[in-house]
């Protein structure tokens, strides 16, 4: 949002003599105060160059308004692997903010600066991101101006170099993300109904099968549901190790 910004010089006629773009950098604000008020070599052209524009975060909090249900999921089928599904919990909502400041050492190139930025939060500016690239989701997340500073110390000596600063305090509201969770795609469910359960051998009656139709469905086909109900009267069990139906032990075997 902020890295795009231009300053535009003229001179006693109206024609214009520079253009440059502002530099954006992260940092704290006092860091570039104290290299401009305390180093000795800022009188050469390593001197911090003004006007800049830095900012920093300041705080981070949990925003329970926002609050999602948790046991929601995303899922999403794994690129190329039609057979294994990616799932994700709902995001947790988190306000970040941070301050951006504006260094300049003549008002006007400061007031060009902000005038670039303030109209377009009224008093919020959304921009879409790629909150997630994993599961493949893009999102509005509103970032809201809430104050603006202003400070000249144009008190003191001579030798001390003028800093205009404008410092603009947002709030982005974002969510943060937890681990994505790669399974394969369950293709038939098989549930065994037995009555008489405090006996040793109890009575099978009844077998539910459901299985996706076709039996060729991947992930993300569009496919319904076969479903099967089987009547018994034994006492089998089902080993999923083998895949079959075995005799259950009679009461009083080894």
């Amino acid at each position: 949002m902020f890295n795009d910004i231009h300053l535009v010089r003229k001179d006693n006629d109206g024609s214009i003599v520079q253009t440059m773009k502002v530099p954006l950098a992260y940092g704290p604000r006092q860091k570039f105060l104290v290299r401009l008020r305390e180093d000795a070599d800022l009188t050469k052209q390593v001197a911090v160059t003004l006007p800049r524009i830095g900012f920093e975060i300041t705080g981070l909090s949990y925003d329970p308004g926002r609050k999602l249900n948790r046991v929601q999921q995303f899922k999403k089928v794994k690129g190329n692997k039609s057979e294994q599904l990616d799932t994700q919990y709902m995001p947790v909502p988190y306000n970040v903010d941070f301050e951006l400041y504006i260094l300049s050492k003549q008002s006007d190139d400061a007031l060009q600066i902000v005038e670039q930025i303030l109209p377009y939060f009224q008093p919020d500016y959304t921009v879409t991101i790629n909150d997630n690239t994993d599961m493949g989701i893009k999102r509005d997340v509103p970032v809201i101006l809430t104050s603006v500073g202003y400070t000249d110390d144009y008190e003191g000596e001579f030798t001390a170099r003028r800093a205009i600063i404008y410092t603009l305090n947002f709030t982005a509201k974002f969510y943060l993300y937890g681990p994505v969770t790669s399974t394969k795609v369950i293709k038939t469910v098989q549930a065994d109904q037995f009555t008489d359960m405090p006996d040793k051998s109890p009575k099978r009656e009844q077998r539910f099968l459901v299985s996706p139709s076709p039996a060729t469905a991947d992930a993300d086909d569009d496919f319904g549901f076969n479903e099967t109900t089987s009547f018994f009267q034994d006492a089998s069990v089902f080993n999923p190790v083998t895949g079959e139906d075995e005799r259950a032990p009679s009461e009083g075997t080894d």
